[in-house]
C-alpha cells in the first residue's frame, strides 16, 4: 500500500513539473516532505489497527475455560480473619459512577442477581493484588472491603457457597457479586450466565468471634457447631458427685465374696467438647476414639451432644491426651470424674 501511494506522488510530481507549474528542485522537495508525513501517518495507522496482545486482555468477550479435563474443585474457601487492605478501601470511579467501599463488612446481608467471570480474566490481577484464578472459591463486588468472606445461596435451587472477595465489580446496576467460574459451578448457574442469590458476610474480628449476615455474634466454637463448654478451671471446681457409702466391717465381713462388686470406683473422663450438631458428633467421636483407642461416649443433655472419652484409670495418660487435644484444636478439652 505504502508502494502504491508513493507512486501516485510521483505522478502528482511529474504532472506539475511537465505543466511548469513549478520547477524540477520544488517538486523533489515537496515530494519528500509530503511522502515522510505519508509515511509517518500510515506507519500510526498501521500500529492503531494491527492486532495487539499488549492490553491488559488479549480474550474480547468473557467465556467458560476452554479445556477443562475435569469438574473443578468447589471446595468452599474457608473463613478466618483478615485484616482489610487499606488502599482498597478508598472511593473509586468506574464508568462515570463513583463506589465508596464499606468500612466493614459485619451484618452485611444482600440479594439480587450474581454473574461469574471466566477465562478472560483468568490469570490477571484483581483490584487487591492477587492473581485470578477461575478456578478458586472467589468473587469480586462494588464496595465489600477486601478480603470478605460472603455466603452466597442460589435462591431458585438452594445450593450454597462460601467465597473470598478479592476484587472489584460487576460494574452493572443489575448485578451484585461477580463470582468466579467454580462458584458458579458449585451454584449451579454457570450454563445460564446469571442467577437470584442472597450474600451474607461471614465476618470474623481478630478475637475470632463469627457474625453471619445479620445473626448475633457468636464464638468460634459456636460458628462450628460446637456448644461452649465449661473451662478447666471451673470445671476443677465443680463438686463430684457423691461416692457410695463404704461398707463397714460387719457390713464386709458378712457380705463375704459379693464385697468387691459392691464398691464404687471413680473413673475419669476427658469432656472433648458439647456439639449441637448430632452427626458432627459421631463423627469426630468415632475419629477421636479411634485416633487414641479410648471409647468415646455422647450423653445428652438439652439436646447438647458432650462428646467424651473414657473411662480412663490411668492419670498420666489422661494429662497426655488432653495436651494432644489442646494441640489438635480443642482447647477446652478438661477432665472430669465421674463414679462407676
Amino acid at each position: 500500500m505504502v508502494q502504491r501511494l508513493f507512486s501516485v506522488l510521483d505522478f502528482v510530481k511529474t504532472g506539475l513539473v511537465n505543466t511548469c507549474l513549478i520547477n524540477v528542485n520544488q517538486a523533489n522537495g515537496q515530494f519528500f516532505r509530503y511522502g515522510s508525513a505519508v509515511f509517518i501517518v500510515l506507519a500510526l495507522v498501521g500500529c492503531q489497527s494491527a492486532p495487539t496482545q499488549s492490553g491488559r486482555y488479549t480474550q474480547q468477550q468473557d467465556s467458560a475455560p476452554k479445556h477443562v479435563a475435569k469438574k473443578p474443585e468447589t471446595l468452599d474457601a474457608v473463613p478466618k480473619y483478615e485484616a482489610y487492605r487499606m488502599f482498597n478501601s478508598r472511593p473509586y470511579k468506574v464508568l462515570g459512577k463513583h463506589y465508596t467501599p464499606l468500612d466493614s463488612g459485619k451484618g452485611y446481608e444482600e440479594v439480587g442477581y450474581a454473574s461469574w467471570y471466566g477465562q478472560k480474566f483468568h490469570g490477571h490481577l484483581t483490584s487487591n493484588g492477587e492473581t485470578y484464578n477461575m478456578f478458586a472459591m472467589s468473587a469480586a463486588h462494588k464496595t465489600l472491603p477486601l478480603p470478605s468472606y460472603v455466603r452466597v445461596t442460589n435462591l431458585e435451587n438452594n445450593k450454597q457457597a462460601i467465597v473470598r472477595v478479592n476484587d472489584r465489580g460487576p460494574f452493572h446496576d443489575d448485578r451484585i457479586i461477580d463470582l468466579s467460574y467454580a462458584a458458579a459451578v458449585k451454584l449451579g448457574y454457570h450454563s445460564k450466565g446469571t442467577a437470584k442469590v442472597k450474600l451474607e458476610v461471614i465476618h470474623f474480628d481478630e478475637q475470632n468471634n463469627v457474625t453471619v449476615g445479620n445473626n448475633p455474634t457468636v464464638t468460634y466454637d459456636e460458628y462450628l457447631g460446637i456448644a461452649v463448654v465449661p473451662s478447666p478451671a471451673l470445671a476443677a471446681t465443680t463438686p463430684k458427685p457423691p461416692l457410695a457409702p463404704a461398707p463397714n466391717a460387719t457390713d464386709s465381713a458378712s457380705s463375704g465374696s459379693d464385697k468387691n462388686s459392691n464398691v464404687a470406683t471413680d473413673a475419669i473422663y476427658i469432656q472433648v467438647a458439647a456439639l449441637s450438631n448430632a452427626e458432627k458428633a459421631k463423627s469426630i467421636s468415632n475419629v477421636l476414639s479411634a485416633l487414641y483407642q479410648i471409647p468415646a461416649h455422647l450423653p445428652v443433655t438439652d439436646n447438647i451432644y458432650k462428646l467424651q472419652l473414657g473411662p480412663i484409670h490411668d492419670e498420666a495418660v489422661v494429662a497426655e491426651v488432653l495436651e494432644q487435644l489442646k494441640q489438635n484444636g480443642y482447647p477446652n478439652a478438661y477432665a472430669i470424674t465421674q463414679t462407676l
